[in-house]
């Protein structure tokens, strides 16, 4: 069982002004798909806290997968994948690319799509959209491959970090 976290990126969610809808459809998901869920917490549109909590989710509590929600789209607080391309090491363009790709099946805007995923030290990064449904489409449209993607990040043919 690979470990995971959840971070929901949103003034309003963090300032408390409006219920997170889209974190708790990504964790349902991830538990649904066996993850074991060990953090989720919210983070304001800020880059350098969004790379804060992506750091000390990948190197200080070691989890696996980290997903984010929110802060892919065009105003300029949208910078969630920015912090992603800051704190990874390897970029994983495929993620994303498929992503896009399943998401233009049900929409033309997803060619506005910003979404970035990368590996940081023995931790996989793939950020969704800030919509539950689309945060939903997106991840269904990824997730039977990430566990083979994460046994290559640890280097064992067996779980590691969890």
């Amino acid at each position: 069982m690979f470990t995971a976290a959840v971070i929901t990126v949103s003034d309003n969610c963090f300032e408390g002004g409006r219920d997170d809808l889209s974190g708790p459809v990504v964790v349902e998901m991830l538990k649904a798909a066996g993850y074991k869920i060990e953090q989720t917490s919210t983070v304001p549109d800020e880059q350098d806290m969004i790379e804060s909590e992506l750091v000390r989710c990948a190197d200080e509590l070691e989890i696996a997968l980290i997903v984010t929600t929110g802060g892919t789209g065009f105003t300029p607080r949208d910078v969630t994948p920015e912090a992603t391309i800051a704190v990874c090491t390897k970029m994983t363009p495929g993620i994303p690319e498929a992503m896009r790709a399943e998401s233009l099946k049900i929409t033309e805007r997803a060619i506005l799509a910003r979404q970035q995923a990368g590996i940081r030290g023995e931790s996989l990064i793939i950020n969704l959209p800030g919509s539950p449904k689309a945060a939903k489409e997106n991840l269904a449209a990824v997730l039977p491959s990430l566990e083979h993607g994460l046994r290559k990040i640890c280097g064992v043919k067996s779980d590691c970090a969890g």
